[in-house]
């Protein structure tokens, strides 16, 4: 048996009744079903943060997108530098950068997986399953590092202790209220992810008996 055939495994016999070969078509209807899914999210937002106070009834909000910042992001930029905290914009510079291209790749990996019928089908597939999770992750460290990390020469410094704004909820920071929620986009990445995970059981259960009699 060459590397190649390992690798890629058996195909789906002919031979099969329409049940059967509905088990074979699932994984890549719920594969390509997830990619398309990564795709989409790339133009949604995945995440938003409202800053209510007093002054500002109607709330100011940050809607972050995978590859920019949108909303009163000079406005609360204004606000965060009179406790010492840096620009919105200098947080996960690179990340945005890439975000587009990067999130294309992993889609196109899910659709490559389609083509793999061992269990190496998993790598291709895992880094899109935790995507949506690192986003989060890299959100949590962004803010933590910018709110534990403020200047002490900022004008309101004395008076805020550091902080880390939460990514999911609500919190405090002296008299301003936080509120963060995932949006739609970081929505669509969950959902991908799962999709993905489902494909990965179908997968295994259509093509493991064939590996198995290789």
């Amino acid at each position: 048996m060459t590397a190649l055939k390992r690798l890629i495994g058996p195909r789906m016999p002919d031979d099969l009744s329409a049940e059967k070969r509905a088990l074979f078509q699932r994984p890549t209807i719920l594969w390509i079903t997830a990619a398309v899914l990564l795709i989409i999210s790339i133009f949604l937002p995945y995440w938003k943060m409202t800053l209510l106070a007093p002054q500002y009834p109607g709330g100011l909000h940050v809607i972050t997108y995978v590859n920019r910042l949108e909303g009163d992001v000079m406005e609360i930029d204004g606000l965060n530098h009179y406790i010492g905290m840096r620009p919105l914009g200098e947080a996960a510079q690179l990340e945005r950068a890439v975000s587009i291209v990067a999130i294309s790749v992993l889609a196109m990996l899910v659709l490559g997986a389609i083509f793999i019928h061992t269990k190496y089908a998993v790598l291709l597939t895992l880094p899109a399953i935790l995507m949506p999770f690192i986003f989060l992750a890299d959100m949590y460290y962004w803010m933590r590092n910018f709110g534990m990390n403020l200047d002490e020469t900022a004008a309101l410094s004395s008076i805020i202790e550091p902080f880390v704004p939460p990514i999911w909820g609500s919190g405090f920071v002296g008299q301003f209220e936080t509120i963060a929620s995932f949006e739609l986009g970081l929505e669509l990445a969950f959902l991908s992810s799962l999709l993905i995970v489902i494909g990965l059981y179908f997968h295994r259960k259509a093509y493991k008996p064939l590996v198995d009699g290789m």
